[in-house]
C-alpha cells in the first residue's frame, strides 16, 4: 500500500465529509456541491501529484453505476410515456403530433450542436488521459447500422450496452399495449401499473445515483489534475460557453422560426412563458416546472388539456437541451480529445442516437448525464469523460432545463394551433400587454 496514495484518499475523505455536511445539514444546492467537488478535487490533485489510483477507483465505480441504470431506465420510461397516450380518445389523436414536435425540437438541437461543435473543433485543446487502455469501438457502416437498430437478443444488447435495439423493442411493447388495452381486461391493466411503478422506482434510483456526483467529480478531477495541469483543464470553460450559445439559439432562433411557420408571432410566446423559463433555469427540473408552464400556456390561449398533456410528455420525451444538445456536444468533444476519425455518416448516426435516446429521458436534475451515457454506450465512447465535465454540467443544466421547458411549451403551442385549440384572440391580446 502506497502511503501517498493513501494520503490522497484520506484527504479526499475529509472533503467527502465536508460535502456531506454541506448537503445534509446546510442543505446547499446540488450545483454548488458539484462545483465544490471540483475545487476539492483540484486541491487533492495538486497536493498529491501523480497519486490517484484509489480515487480513480471511486470515480470508476460511479461511472459503472450510471451505466448500469441506463437500460432499465429506458425500458420503463419509454413504455410508460407511450402507453400514457391511451389515457383518452382526445389525447390519442394529438399524441402523434406531440411526439413529432417534441422530437423535432431534439433533432434540430442535435443538428445545430453537431455543426457548431465540429466547426469550433470543441475539445481539441484538452489534453486528457483515460483511466485505462481505452479502445474506441468502430461505428458500423450505414447498412449494418440500420440492421442493428432492431432487436435480436435483448439480453445480449443489455450486456453489450446496445441501447437502440432495446428502445425499439420498448416502443413495440408500448404500441402493442395500447392496442390490447382497448379490451380493458384487468390482466392487461396490471401490466401498465407494473410499468408505471417501475418507472417511479427507476426515477428514485437515478436520484440516488446522481446524488453521488459531487463525490465522483472530486475523485475524477483529482485524478485528472494529478495526471495533468490545471491549464490543460481550462478549455472546459469554452465548452460551457458553447453549450449556452447553442441553447440560446435553440430557445430564441428555432422557436421563433417554427412559430412564424405556424403563423404565430414569437413575442407573445416568449412573454407568456418567461416565468416558466425562470423557474426551469433556477430549479433545473422540467417536471417541477410543469404546473407553472401549464398555467402560463393557458394564459396565452392554449387549451388546458393540451397544455397539460404536452408539457407532461415533454418532461419525459424529447428535451432538446438534455437529450439533443448535451450528449452530442460531449460526443464531439470526446471524439476530438481521443482523435477518433469520424465520417459524415458516423456523425449523422450520433444524431439518430440522440433522438432515439430522447424517447426515454426523465425531467429531473441529472437527466443529461443519463442521456449522454446512453449515447456514449451506443457509440463506444468512454463514460468517464461525461463525469469529468460534471462541474460545468451543473452550470449548463440551468440553461439546458430552460431549453427543455421552452421546447415543450413550443410543442404545446404548435399542437394546439394545428388542432384549433388555441384562443388566437387571447394570444394576440397578450402581445399588447
Amino acid at each position: 500500500m502506497n502511503i501517498l496514495e493513501l494520503g490522497a484518499l484520506l484527504l479526499a475523505g475529509v472533503f467527502f465529509i465536508i460535502i456531506y455536511y454541506m448537503d445534509k445539514v446546510k442543505k446547499i444546492d446540488f450545483s454548488i456541491l458539484t462545483i465544490l467537488g471540483l475545487v476539492f478535487g483540484i486541491i487533492v490533485g495538486i497536493v498529491f501529484k501523480g497519486y490517484y489510483r484509489y480515487l480513480e477507483a471511486i470515480g470508476n465505480i460511479y461511472s459503472n453505476l450510471i451505466l448500469a441504470t441506463v437500460i432499465p431506465l429506458l425500458f420503463f420510461s419509454i413504455i410508460s410515456s407511450i402507453t400514457d397516450l391511451d389515457s383518452s380518445i382526445r389525447l390519442k389523436k394529438i399524441g402523434a403530433k406531440t411526439i413529432f414536435f417534441l422530437l423535432l425540437n431534439t433533432f434540430l438541437a442535435a443538428v445545430i450542436t453537431l455543426i457548431l461543435a465540429v466547426v469550433s473543433n470543441v475539445g481539441s485543446g484538452i489534453n486528457y488521459q483515460l483511466a485505462n487502455n481505452y479502445e474506441a469501438v468502430n461505428v458500423p457502416d450505414f447498412i449494418d447500422t440500420i440492421v442493428n437498430l432492431f432487436p435480436k437478443n435483448l439480453a445480449d444488447s443489455w450486456v453489450n450496452g446496445e441501447v437502440v435495439p432495446i428502445v425499439v423493442f420498448c416502443i413495440i411493447i408500448a404500441i402493442a399495449y395500447n392496442k390490447a388495452a382497448t379490451n380493458s381486461q384487468k390482466e392487461i391493466l396490471l401490466f401498465k401499473k407494473f410499468i408505471d411503478a417501475g418507472n417511479a422506482v427507476m426515477k428514485e434510483v437515478i436520484n440516488f445515483v446522481i446524488s453521488f456526483t459531487p463525490y465522483a467529480v472530486l475523485a475524477l478531477i483529482a485524478r485528472a489534475v494529478s495526471k495533468s495541469t490545471i491549464v490543460e483543464l481550462i478549455p472546459l470553460v469554452s465548452v460551457m460557453f458553447l453549450a449556452y450559445l447553442i441553447c440560446l439559439i435553440q430557445i430564441f432562433g428555432v422557436s421563433s422560426l417554427l412559430l412564424k411557420i405556424a403563423g404565430l408571432k414569437p413575442l407573445t410566446f416568449f412573454k407568456g412563458i418567461w416565468p416558466a423559463g425562470i423557474v426551469a433555469f433556477t430549479s433545473q427540473s422540467s417536471i417541477g416546472t410543469i404546473p407553472i408552464t401549464v398555467k402560463q400556456l393557458t394564459k396565452i390561449g392554449v387549451n388546458e388539456d393540451i397544455a397539460s398533456f404536452v408539457t407532461s410528455l415533454g418532461a419525459n420525451l424529447g428535451m432538446p437541451g438534455c437529450a439533443g444538445m448535451w450528449p452530442i456536444l460531449l460526443a464531439i468533444l470526446a471524439i476530438n480529445v481521443l482523435n477518433i476519425n469520424y465520417t459524415l455518416g458516423q456523425y449523422l448516426f450520433l444524431i439518430v442516437l440522440a433522438v432515439v435516446v430522447s424517447l426515454g429521458t426523465v425531467g429531473v436534475p441529472g437527466t443529461a448525464t443519463i442521456t449522454a451515457t446512453a449515447l456514449f454506450a451506443s457509440a463506444g465512447l468512454p463514460i468517464e469523460i461525461i463525469v469529468i465535465l460534471a462541474p460545468i454540467s451543473s452550470i449548463v443544466d440551468m440553461i439546458r432545463t430552460a431549453t427543455n421547458v421552452t421546447g415543450a411549451s413550443l410543442a404545446a403551442i404548435l399542437v394546439a394551433k394545428s388542432e384549433k385549440q388555441i384562443d388566437l384572440d387571447k394570444y394576440y391580446l397578450n402581445q399588447k400587454v
